[in-house]
């Protein structure tokens, strides 16, 4: 028996990470939208590591909070311990990353799912999704039946999934829970394609069981840089992580037990991430290496659970045991949570689209680990995009489409649609060839206008914003208008930055430009400086230093933006063009790219094929 469960806007199926800023955004954006979850007390869930952020997914984050989204608030809201990774490289890859108290962050996203106007939460396994005319049919396992207008696909790892632990195999989410047993085979009769993936997490140990003595000790950095550009007072420090190695004996009590790590046994089926490889995978596939590092880190302010990063495991728990006491501080270690491998369905990105709606099936929408990635930051950049572009559909508003020059989540998009993936996708740096103009510090300035055109930027926000902008105008004018004479004073501190002194009249702005010269070394002779926050002159700096290599980027954006304009035909049928190499025919056919730039990052496209659809573009537009 089913019944009437309402009328909705938008649906979201999944409270992870994804699903929470598909829900918010669609919500805020003045839409009736229901979330869904299979429990309410997972909402918001890290099951994996407790942190936020990292190399490259800190810009993710930053990025989400510049649009007017959540996770970068809640994370300080959580933070027990923040450290800017990469400091020692360039401005472009420094990226923020804070161990966060997930029980805190998930009660804090829950409470702000609950609060939010226009949105409903609703704990339901959807087992059917049907087309409806203009309208989406989503019938839950209790009968309920919900219509709506547009659908967020936000599954996780829950969507056909499976634990493994050893020899132990047995249907499951993560952290325990059940898992979506029924929901595949619909989006299948929809003309879906899925694959398997996998993903593992490592064993939550207890902390009094760890001896700290000879551990290496890792605090948090200071001043704390918040990920929100929101926030009014930076989080604190109030945890550190330690340090310990594997080593011979590690290695030696895996490689004797490997025939029983189900990857090894081929019992998974399913792809697992090449960044984020098990320990068992870091012995075989790294045989030389003669130990390997892993991070212990706190889980909540009110747990004694401590989580070992880098050691996640599919092996028996036994055999856990074993390995994770031959590791020094942990001889002793009593496994609280242990180790497991996860296998899940998931699409195949291609079939989407740059608003991350299916091509086949309008207002389907796919988002996070669903479309192939992994991450919590991934997910909510996904998340974002998807309940956006769900909200607009419905609205009747032009879609939210974020190219790869213009931030890291167009850049996380385009891969996604254009390239594929045959493995979970994780964000990196080196995925976008503009990250020199894509800093994290600047995501406010690229983005947050977008955002508040969006409506999901408030006035106080935006008055902020346009402080900052101002303030940040203010200080180059002044860089370039400054002027120091050749002081004692002055040189002293230009040879102890081991640069040479000046003999006339230097303006801050050359001073500034120098690699070795800093506006911390020049705070004694700049006695005129404002008083700014201090990102004004991070950035200011920054964008002097850089300047001629930003300018550079800068150059190749807008050819990029150029061949982003020259639009292809949807129904354009690439085996009939001659000229074209039959690779290019198949890969264009199957990806169906959106404009002339698209196409040209697709694999197996090259430089001449991209001639040959200009030319053919140009004598189709002639001839019409």
């Amino acid at each position: 028996m089913s019944y009437d469960a309402g009328k909705y806007d938008v649906a979201v199926i999944g409270a992870g990470h994804a699903g929470i800023e598909a829900a918010l955004a669609s919500a805020r954006l003045g839409c009736r939208t229901v979330i869904f979850t299979i429990n309410m007390d997972a909402v918001g869930n890290c099951p994996c590591n407790p942190s936020i952020g990292g190399t490259a997914k800190g810009h993710l984050v930053r990025e989400v909070d510049a649009l007017g989204g959540e996770m970068g608030k809640t994370a300080d809201e959580c933070t027990l311990q923040s450290r800017m990774l990469n400091l020692g490289k360039g401005p472009a890859v420094h990226s923020l990353r804070a161990q966060i108290d997930r029980n805190k962050y998930a009660r804090v996203m829950k409470h702000k799912l609950e609060q939010c106007e226009n949105l409903v939460m609703r704990q339901a396994e959807v087992i059917d999704i049907e087309r409806d005319g203009e309208n989406w049919l989503l019938t839950t396992r209790l009968g309920a039946v919900y219509t709506c207008r547009a659908v967020v696909l936000a599954t996780g790892t829950f969507l056909g999934g499976r634990i493994f632990v050893g020899e132990v195999s047995y249907a499951g989410g993560p952290d325990g829970m059940f898992p979506a047993t029924e929901l595949a085979g619909s989006l299948k009769e929809l003309g879906i394609s899925l694959r398997r993936f996998k993903t593992g997490t490592p064993a939550r140990v207890l902390r009094s069981s760890i001896d700290f003595t000879d551990l290496e000790v890792q605090k948090g950095d200071e001043p704390v840089t918040p990920f929100s550009f929101d926030a009014e007072t930076p989080p604190k420090n109030s945890a550190v992580c330690y340090v310990s190695w594997t080593n011979d004996r590690t290695k030696q009590v895996i490689l004797d037990n490997i025939h029983r790590s189900p990857l090894y046994a081929g019992m998974i089926e399913g792809v697992g991430p090449r960044y984020c490889p098990s320990i068992e995978d870091k012995i075989m596939r790294f045989s030389e290496k003669p130990r390997h590092q892993l991070f212990i880190e706190p889980c909540g302010a009110e747990t004694e659970e401590m989580y070992l990063q880098g050691m996640s495991s599919s092996l028996p728990e036994e055999v856990q045991i074993a390995f994770y006491r031959t590791i020094k501080g942990l001889e002793h270690v009593e496994i609280m949570r242990n180790a497991y491998a996860i296998e899940y369905d998931c699409c195949d990105p291609l079939q989407l689209n740059a608003t991350l709606e299916f091509r086949d099936c309008p207002g389907l929408y796919g988002a996070g680990q669903f479309n192939g990635s992994s991450g919590y930051e991934e997910a909510a950049a996904q998340g974002f995009v998807a309940g956006a572009n769900a909200a607009l559909k419905v609205l009747n508003r032009d879609p939210l489409i974020l190219d790869r020059a213009g931030s890291y989540i167009g850049t996380l998009i385009d891969d996604l649609i254009t390239k594929g993936v045959t493995d979970p996708y994780r964000m990196m740096t080196s995925r976008s060839e503009y990250r020199l103009v894509l800093r994290q510090v600047n995501a406010d300035e690229r983005l947050t206008p977008i955002g508040r055109e969006l409506g999901l930027i408030d006035d106080r926000r935006w008055a902020k914003f346009e402080k900052k902008q101002a303030q940040k105008e203010a200080e180059m004018k002044r860089a370039e208008k400054t002027v120091f004479s050749p002081t004692d004073a002055l040189n002293e501190v230009l040879v102890s930055c081991e640069t040479s002194p000046v003999t006339t009249g230097v303006r801050l702005s050359e001073l500034l430009r120098r690699p070795q010269v800093t506006y911390a070394d020049l705070t004694p002779i700049d006695t005129e400086r404002p008083n700014y926050p201090r990102e004004i002159f991070e950035s200011v700096e920054t964008a002097l230093k850089y300047e001629g290599y930003i300018k550079r980027q800068l150059q190749d954006i807008a050819e990029m933006r150029r061949l982003e304009k020259k639009l292809l035909p949807k129904e354009i049928n690439y085996a009939e063009i001659s000229g074209l190499r039959l690779e290019a025919q198949e890969k264009l056919n199957r990806v169906r790219p959106e404009n002339v730039g698209q196409a040209g990052r697709i694999s197996g496209v090259s430089p001449a094929d991209i001639s040959v659809l200009l030319i053919w573009l140009s004598a189709h537009n002639e001839g019409k």
